[in-house]
């Protein structure tokens, strides 16, 4: 690497099935709100950073600057979103990203130390929420949590044993602990195309992890493990990119740190839910579509709502949205974004698994300590690096109900005339090589010069 210790990066993608799919809800959505929403839309080719006249200055090329007259049905009607590049060695202008990651970490305001509450035994008790991983927080601790001063101690999963992995629930052998604590960059080395398991667990760049003990029975609330806690399980990492399993990273991982953090100077990015903005409309929706049981979430919502949760409205600008669409977080590891995924863990932990209801309680009540918060980009602009499966879940209940399921693409046909019969393609034959003939004469000829002759410009 050219920077070393700096370019320490991980990408991440989920293989836990977390049936976040959403695709197949059908509600009336009001985007009256997105009238006063103003934001960026980047063009559909990443471009770096360029100087301007002024040295001092930076420039966006080819930004497109939206107004509010823009925004007629939705923020994301009309971007265009590139074709996927067939040729998968060509990765983009990795060295143009790479030459503006920043020298330092990004500041974290207030926070500097950030330490995890560890217990040696853990007892049940049921008076409150969550589960001896998380470590059953109190009221007064979950409320505590959010006073943010310059060194902390909060609960952040891994309760248990020595160190996250091992006897803490989440349990992951030694070896593969070791490099994950290591966690070498291997983006700029060779990238074997193979999908074939070796010894050492790896399918071509990809290493795979076993994980025993786990601390769920429900799946989904399993998988917020690595998708919050990734700082706890890769300590050394700087950047992290998490993609849920139902997609596929298409562009260079690169090039989306230096796109949504770098060129941000953010260290937490997370796109928008692609229809929703407001909480109780995205509980209304997760109830109707049979996310999670009603009561449940019913509960959390009114919690929120004694809190002073309200509705989305453009009042909240420049928060642009109260709900995420979490199957992709970019993030630069510091104490103030793991502060942030710690509590909004715990919020999973204490109420129900679906982390879109919890995100915008825990974004408030930090911003409203130091003002930060993530970076919110449209969910077109996730579309234009990832690409999106279905659950296997959402395809049965679409062939079940009769459905048109995503399309196959085929190869066309060829049309054959009417009369006539389709031939057998023609067999390739050995090609013989002819012996070299003598020439005629002894006598070798020499070809005349060839004369350019080039108009002036």
């Amino acid at each position: 690497m050219g920077v070393e210790g700096i370019s320490k990066m991980l990408t991440v993608q989920s293989k836990f099935s977390t049936h976040d799919n959403t695709s197949s809800i059908i509600i009336a959505s009001n985007y009256e709100v997105t009238n006063a929403i103003q934001n960026s839309v980047y063009p559909s080719t990443t471009r770096p950073l360029m100087m301007s006249n002024d040295h001092n200055k930076f420039e966006h090329p080819n930004r497109l600057h939206l107004s509010p007259g823009n925004f007629t049905n939705h923020p994301c009607e009309g971007f265009a979103v590139p074709p996927i590049l067939f040729d998968k060695k060509r990765t983009g202008p990795r060295h143009q990203a790479f030459a503006l990651m920043p020298l330092q970490a990004s500041p974290s305001p207030v926070l500097e130390n950030l330490d995890y509450a560890l217990e040696d035994s853990v007892t049940a008790n049921f008076s409150n929420p969550g589960s001896a991983f998380g470590g059953h927080l109190s009221l007064e601790q979950r409320n505590k949590s959010f006073d943010i001063t310059n060194s902390m101690t909060v609960h952040c999963g891994f309760v248990r044993g020595k160190k996250p992995g091992q006897g803490t629930g989440f349990d992951i052998s030694d070896d593969d602990l070791l490099e994950m604590e290591q966690c070498h960059e291997e983006t700029m080395a060779y990238v074997k195309n193979s999908s074939s398991l070796y010894k050492d667990n790896k399918v071509g760049l990809w290493r795979l992890v076993v994980v025993r003990n786990l601390p769920y029975e429900d799946p989904r609330r399993t998988g917020k493990i690595p998708k919050l806690l990734l700082h706890r399980l890769f300590p050394n990492v700087r950047f992290s990119v998490w993609i849920d399993a139902k997609l596929q990273l298409v562009v260079d991982p690169y090039l989306l740190l230096e796109r949504f953090l770098w060129r941000k100077n953010s260290s937490f990015a997370i796109s928008r839910h692609y229809r929703r903005f407001d909480v109780y409309e995205e509980a209304e929706a997760n109830k109707a579509a049979g996310k999670y049981d009603n009561a449940s979430i019913d509960e959390q919502i009114d919690f929120y709502r004694n809190e002073g949760l309200t509705h989305y409205s453009p009042a909240k600008l420049p928060i642009t949205s109260d709900v995420p669409e979490g199957c992709v977080i970019i993030r630069e590891h510091v104490p103030i974004s793991n502060l942030f995924t710690c509590l909004w863990f715990n919020e999973v932990e204490r109420f129900t698994a679906r982390d879109q209801i919890s995100f915008s309680t825990v974004r408030d009540k930090i911003r409203a300590k130091v003002g930060w918060m993530p970076q919110m980009f449209l969910d077109c602009e996730r579309r234009n690096f990832v690409v999106q499966a279905y659950h296997r879940e959402l395809l049965e209940q679409m062939i079940a109900s009769g459905r048109n399921t995503p399309p196959i693409a085929v190869e066309p046909s060829r049309k054959i005339r009417p009369g006539s019969s389709r031939r057998a393609p023609p067999s390739k034959k050995p090609v013989v090589r002819r012996k070299k003939e003598k020439k005629s004469s002894s006598r070798r000829r020499v070809a005349k010069p060839v004369t350019w002759a080039m108009d002036a410009v």
